[in-house]
Order: C-alpha cells, then sequence, then structure tokens
C-alpha cells in the first residue's frame, strides 16, 4: 500500500507540467536560536518553482508542515491551480528537524540526537528571511501561503515583519497551539518515548514500536470522527481493503524512515508556537493579532482536530484585515492540504481569487 500519510498530507500529488528545482541548502554560520544555542552551521533546505523576475516581486513563499519536504504545495501548483509558475517565483522552504534540513538525525556533535536544540517557529522564519534576502536579494513577497506548520510560520511572518508580504494565508493552522494542543502532542511524543529501545533518545536502533504507537496515535486526531464513521478511508485503500488492513498500514508507514529524535523535535516546534510571545507583545495572542497589517486569508477545516475551528474563530476577530473562510469537509486536518478532488478545488478557487485581490 501507498505511504497514505505522505499522499494525503504532503504529497498530494496531481498531473504537472512543472517540477521544482532540486534539493538545495542554504547555510548559516553561528545561526542564534531563540533559546540562546548558537549552531555551528544551520542549513534549510528549500526547492523553488517557476522564475524570479527582474523586479524580484514575484515571489512567493511555501513554508513546510510537519516532516514535510518542499513538495508538499504542489496541490497548488501548476496549470489551473492558485499558483501559475509561468506568473510566480515560488520558494518552498522545509523546517528544522525534517530529517533535511537542520535535524537531530544529521547534525554533529555536540548538537546530535537529543541534544539538539529545540527550535521555535520564529527561529524557523528567522531563518528564511536570511535565506530570501542572501541568497535571492527578495525583500518583498507577493504572498506567503501555509498549511498546518506552514500557517503557524506564515502567522509568524505577518507579526514578525508585518510589511514583507502584500498577502497572507493560512489554512489548517492557528497562530497559537492551545493547551488541548499541547496535550495532544505530549501524549504522542509519550507513545513514542515509553518504548524501551528510545534509550532517552541516544538509541542505537530505531525505536520501531514507539514510532508505531505514535502513529496510531497521530492517526486517531487526522480525520473527523464522521470521516471514519462514513468509511472515507476506502478511497484511498487498495479495493477491498479492510479497515484492519488500512490501520495496520497507518501503523507501520505513516511516516516512513523517520528518525525519532526529528519527530520529537518538530513536535516541540509545534508544540510551543505563539506569537505572542513574539518581541514586544509580552505573551499576549490578541495584541500580536491586532497588529497584523496585510489582508490574511484564514481557512480552517470546519473538522480539524489539530487546529480546531473554534480556535481560529477565536483568532480572526482581532485580525483587522481577515477573511475567515472555513473548509467545508469531512477529511479533518488533511483538508487544508487538498487531500481530495473537492477540498483540492475549494482551496484553489479560494487562494486563486485572494491573490488576486477578490473575495
Amino acid at each position: 500500500m501507498k505511504k497514505i500519510f505522505l499522499l494525503l498530507v504532503a504529497h498530494h500529488l496531481l498531473a504537472q507540467s512543472t517540477t521544482p528545482v532540486g534539493r538545495t541548502e542554504f547555510v548559516i554560520d553561528n545561526f542564534q536560536t531563540e533559546n540562546g544555542v548558537s549552531l555551528p552551521k544551520a542549513r534549510v533546505v528549500y526547492g523553488t518553482y517557476g522564475h524570479l523576475n527582474k523586479a524580484r516581486d514575484n515571489a512567493i513563499l511555501l513554508p513546510s508542515h510537519y516532516m514535510a519536504t518542499a513538495r508538499g504545495y504542489e496541490w497548488l501548483i501548476g496549470p489551473g491551480k492558485a499558483l501559475d509558475t509561468t506568473r510566480y517565483f515560488l520558494v518552498a522552504t522545509e523546517l528544522f528537524g525534517n530529517g533535511r534540513s537542520s535535524s537531530p538525525s544529521n547534525t554533529p556533535q555536540p548538537f546530535h540526537g537529543p541534544r539538539f536544540p529545540v527550535m521555535t517557529i520564529r527561529d524557523n522564519v528567522a531563518a528564511v528571511h536570511q535565506l530570501l534576502n542572501e541568497q535571492f536579494s527578495i525583500t518583498h513577497l507577493r504572498a506567503i501561503i501555509g498549511f498546518s506548520m506552514g500557517a503557524q510560520q506564515a502567522f509568524q511572518w505577518a507579526v514578525s515583519y508585518p510589511t514583507f508580504a502584500d498577502r497572507i494565508v493560512a489554512t489548517a493552522g492557528t497562530a497559537k497551539n492551545y493547551p488541548h494542543g499541547v496535550v495532544r502532542l505530549e501524549g504522542q511524543i509519550a507513545a513514542l518515548t515509553a518504548d524501551a529501545a528510545f534509550m532517552n533518545g541516544d538509541y542505537t536502533t530505531p525505536p520501531t514500536k514507539g514510532i508505531q504507537a505514535f502513529s496510531v496515535v497521530w492517526t486517531g486526531w487526522l480525520y473527523s470522527q464522521e470521516w471514519w464513521r462514513k468509511e472515507l478511508w476506502r478511497e484511498r485503500a487498495k479495493p477491498g481493503a479492510t479497515f484492519e488492513e488500512v490501520l495496520a498500514n497507518y501503523r507501520t508507514h505513516f511516516i516512513d524512515g523517520a528518525d525519532a529524535n526529528d519527530l520529537i523535535l518538530q513536535m516541540r516546534t509545534w508544540e510551543y508556537h505563539d506569537v505572542g510571545m513574539t518581541k514586544g507583545f509580552d505573551g499576549n495572542i490578541e495584541k500580536a493579532l491586532r497588529s497584523i497589517q496585510v489582508p490574511l486569508l484564514y481557512m480552517p477545516s470546519e473538522t480539524d482536530l489539530y487546529f480546531p475551528v473554534g480556535d481560529a474563530k477565536y483568532e480572526a476577530a482581532f485580525i483587522p484585515h481577515v477573511v475567515l473562510k472555513p473548509i467545508p469537509s469531512l477529511w479533518g486536518h488533511t483538508a487544508g492540504a487538498a487531500s481530495n478532488p473537492a477540498d483540492a478545488k475549494f482551496l484553489n478557487e479560494n487562494i486563486r481569487n485572494f491573490l488576486a485581490g477578490t473575495k
């Protein structure tokens, strides 16, 4: 069976006439993290689509989501979709901790494995800001579009660099991870680390049982309850597959090849996110949201269990130029990444109209 998680969330690939430039690394020497650690070399992996024009004013940023690569937004890219690469230059970046950008699994001593510092969403945004300036001489963006942890980054851009982009789009992600989200993530970390093979992060062989337990817990939150009741999983399963087979596949192939410390690092990044903690806002999320200056298209999934629509409605009340447009879907969190044709159509149409200046 295909890797269902990557298919539905990170790589919803349809026929494409455009392909990204291959993996490229941007290296920052002595990168200072928000928590006071200096990484000798911080690597940000990214890919690009299209061409940067002479004026350098046709760029759109696509920051990645949990454990995803730079190809995680191809549901938006190409002919007939919201992002036409004959018009826009797209920069798709990868979060610290995904196993390709600087991560616990690929960083040498003394920051290897569990010693790798917790990276905040603000750390990721600061690194990409430096990338855009130094690698491309980009000082302004047409838009920033983010799904899930990419949406967390989009909100942080809007607060940290309030005039850097003309427009912001956030799908299935909030400006703060609220306490219920912390409980969920701590449950998933607890499931993973309960495996004796984990050895406090200094494992010599992958803690397979822990990763499988983490995968099942994560799967329980991925879709809506009604999605399971209506057996919508059959739309992506092999003909004749049973529920037991589908669940077993999630258990063993949720994110194939992922390193346990990497999984935990990105969960910590997710867990601690709060734009209210940006310097100057004293932990006040409402004050931070009120500071957003540019139009923002906010598209929560109506059935998201990770980022509930109620949290989005709460935040939207404080954002001055917000268009709140929930995704009418049973596909839970994955609706924000076009995991099915109806959601793909809804997202592409609304994002295209928003970028064009229409609602």
